[in-house]
Parts: structure tokens; sequence; C-alpha cells
């Protein structure tokens, strides 16, 4: 490059700068302070182990920096030093920051954001082992909380239903919609689908005072002389046949009487079980049409013991919820 050419460029980065420091420099806009919504400021009540980003403008020395309240419901800031944060609403925690703060600012603008939620209650209830209230700390999904109650218990249904608080957000699953009262939100998952992990979309956050219910699932029973007796869980819209449910028990045992069965099935208001007569022997030689089972119904297969005492025993069970073996397919 020529020094012609050298001198031309030095001249104008001079007349630039010269011209730079003529024009007066334009102050950027403060960043807007953005608060927590407005139903999680006035309805969530912080606790501890909460993780709080506190954004307060013309003070640098606490915003913008994670802070998260002590086991005894504590937080401790420069400037206004220890401060209640555990059992406060995200507004009432705002508002007693913008108190302390005014000895040092005239008109402190304070916004808290609760970016981990720790020890909050979800209620898991229904066909799990270990149903209850779990202590969710940090963010959890929903087949993580089946798993903290236990797992799912044999006799689970084919779904489970999400219930939220409306302050929460909506439930991201395409079966929500709000309940009556507009308060809540409520969704449906398979269980199946879930488990197997066909659309893990379907593995949700889970939100503090969710409640997560697993109902239990409609149920055959066939007992007696079968090769696998107990009850067996009904398919979402399904249901079966005596033959189907045979099948399902894997047969009948060598010292059946298939000619000799009959279906405890209840009837509203009766103070026992009412009895159906059915010749296995002669639907599984088709000489008798197939019999439909309803939930609930209990197809039995005698032998050599008197029926009186069968059905006794069957009944105790029954209603004790012991000793009978519950199958999922």
């Amino acid at each position: 490059m020529c020094k012609h050419t050298l001198a031309i460029l030095f001249l104008a980065g001079l007349s630039a700068a010269a011209l730079a420091a003529q024009v007066p420099a334009v102050p950027l806009p403060p960043v807007a302070v953005q608060a927590a919504p407005e139903s999680l400021r006035t309805a969530y009540t912080l606790g501890p182990e909460d993780q709080l980003l506190i954004r307060a403008l013309q003070v640098p020395e606490i915003s913008e920096k994670p802070v998260r309240i002590d086991t005894g419901g504590f937080v401790r800031l420069p400037m206004v030093g220890r401060v209640q944060a555990s059992g406060l609403t995200v507004e009432q925690f705002e508002n007693e920051l913008s108190r302390r703060l005014q000895e040092f600012i005239k008109e402190p603008e304070v916004a808290v954001t609760v970016t981990e939620y720790r020890s909050q209650p979800v209620s898991v209830l229904g066909a799990v082992r270990t149903p209850g209230v779990q202590q969710v700390q940090g963010r959890k999904t929903l087949l993580e909380l089946l798993s903290m109650a236990g797992g799912i218990d044999a006799e689970a249904g084919h779904s489970v239903k999400i219930t939220r608080r409306k302050e929460y957000g909506p439930i991201p699953l395409e079966s929500a919609k709000p309940d009556e009262s507009g308060a809540y939100g409520i969704a449906d998952v398979d269980l199946s689908s879930l488990l197997e992990a066909r659309n893990p979309r379907e593995n949700i956050e889970v939100k503090p005072y969710d409640v997560i219910t697993v109902p239990r699932g409609a149920l055959v029973y066939v007992m007696g002389q079968v090769k696998r007796p107990g009850g067996f869980v009904l398919r979402q819209q399904e249901s079966v046949s005596a033959l189907q449910a045979l099948a399902l028990a894997e047969g009948l045992d060598r010292t059946a009487s298939p000619q000799n069965s009959r279906i405890l099935r209840n009837v509203p208001g009766a103070p026992q079980r009412s009895e159906i007569y059915v010749d296995l022997r002669k639907i599984l030689s088709g000489k008798s049409p197939d019999i439909a089972l309803l939930p609930n119904d209990v197809l039995l297969i005698p032998n050599s013991v008197p029926k009186s005492a069968m059905i006794r025993g069957l009944e105790s069970a029954l209603q004790i919820g012991t000793g009978i073996a519950i199958y999922r397919r």
C-alpha cells in the first residue's frame, strides 16, 4: 500500500474519532424488571431450598444473582442482610426487599422469580405401591413421581390422571382441559404409552401441588381348578368372555369340573353375589354360546370340594383382598 493511501486512512480515522467525541453518548434504556406471573406471586408460598432470582434496578450487588433459601427459611443478601423468605408469597417477599432497600434507594424496583422449586408437595394416589404425598426436590417428571411412589401396582388401570392448579399454567398435553370450576386443569395419559416411552412428550414435568391419580383397573377373576387362578386387569374399553378369561388363566386343571362352572356377579343392593350357572364343557365344544363377563365377575371352576364351602372361602378372600394374585397383561 502506498504512502499516500496510508495517509488518507490515518486522517479519516482521526476525523471519525473527533466526530465521535463531539456526539454525546445516548444511554441505553434499563432492562425491564420481569416479575413472576401474578397468579404465582400471590399464591405460591416460598419454602426452604427454593432457588430465587432477584432483579433489582440500581442494585447490582443483589441483582441477577441466584440465591437459595436456607433450611431455616432465610436468605442472606448484600446491603439488606438476613431476610425471612419461607412462609411468604413471592409478592410479600418482594415487598419486604423493597422496604429494606428504601434505606439506600428512593424508589426501589424489585422482582423475584422462583427458578427452582424445592420440597414442594405432590400427591400420588390410587393404584401405586406407596400412595401419599411426595415432597418434590427440584424438577421431576411424571415417571419419576410414579417411581417415588413405589411404582405401579398390579391393579392399576390403563391411564394416569393429572390435576393441576390453574396458577401453575396449563398441562402440556393434548388431553388437557379445565375442570368445571375453572380453577384446575385436568389431563389423562395412557399408562402403557408412558411406560413404553412411545411419546416422550407425555412424560411431563410435575409442578407443586399436582395430584397424580392412577385409577384401579376393572378386573375379572378366574378361580378354582385352573392353572393360573387370580384377577386379570382389563384393558381400556375391553370386555372378555368366559373362554377368553379361561385362556388368561392358562386353561383347566386336571381335577376341574367345567360342566359345573358358575359366574359370581355383584348385584346392586344384594348382600351376596348372584350365581349364573355355566357349562364350560359345552362352550368349549361349541354346543353353547360363549358368555360375556362384566367387571368384577368371578368365573368359578369347581372340583369335588363342596360348592358352599368353596364359595364361602372365595367370598372371604375377595373381601379381605389378600391371597388372590392380580395379573397385568
